[in-house]
């Protein structure tokens, strides 16, 4: 396990405004912190992607989501109880709560709880990251240290080493409202 103190270096270079990559339950992923504007525009722009798909929030508890799911149908929040820790990612809907440049054009958001004790450690010291696969839009997201390098080079404020969490594919995305899924893990 990666020690406390290069995750707590780690936040501390999230909650400046860095973009840094980690590793998550399946590839590397980069993350910053969601209320800051220039670091999620700053990360949309290394990885070639369009403000327009919105963006993942990763957390280490259901608790950090709080403000997004306090008013919720007691059932969805059964399901997201039911499913998180875990590989699942939900379309939530975010109710104005939550700016364009974590949304992008739509009405929800997608949010995950992360079983990843890495990704959980970091965000236990940041409160909810983005969270989105290390790779530029059309290449294969990043499984090692050496791809997200080879990717982003030194355009990156940090890297926090670990090992990836042994899952083969990305989480599985479901919409709370319909229970559609969006995409197979």
């Amino acid at each position: 396990m990666v020690g406390q103190w290069r995750v707590q270096q780690a936040a501390r270079v999230v909650r400046e405004g860095g973009v840094i990559a980690y590793p998550t339950e399946a590839v590397w992923g980069l993350g910053c912190d969601p209320w800051n504007p220039q670091a999620v525009l700053r990360l949309l722009a290394l990885k070639d992607r369009p403000l327009e798909k919105g963006l993942i929030l990763v957390a280490a508890d259901m608790a950090q989501f709080d403000f997004l799911l306090h008013d919720l149908p007691r059932a969805w929040r059964a399901e997201l109880e039911l499913s998180w820790p875990g590989p699942n990612t939900w379309l939530v809907p975010h109710q104005g709560r939550l700016p364009e440049w974590i949304s992008g054009m739509h009405d929800s958001v997608a949010l995950r709880v992360s079983d990843h004790p890495l990704v959980r450690a970091l965000c236990e010291h940041t409160g909810p990251l983005v969270s989105t696969s290390a790779n530029p839009a059309g290449r294969p997201a990043a499984r090692t240290r050496l791809r997200v390098e080879q990717y982003f080079g030194g355009a990156l404020d940090g890297v926090l080493g670990g090992e990836l969490g042994g899952r083969r594919n990305p989480s599985l995305i479901r919409d709370l409202r319909t229970g559609q899924v969006i995409r197979p893990s």
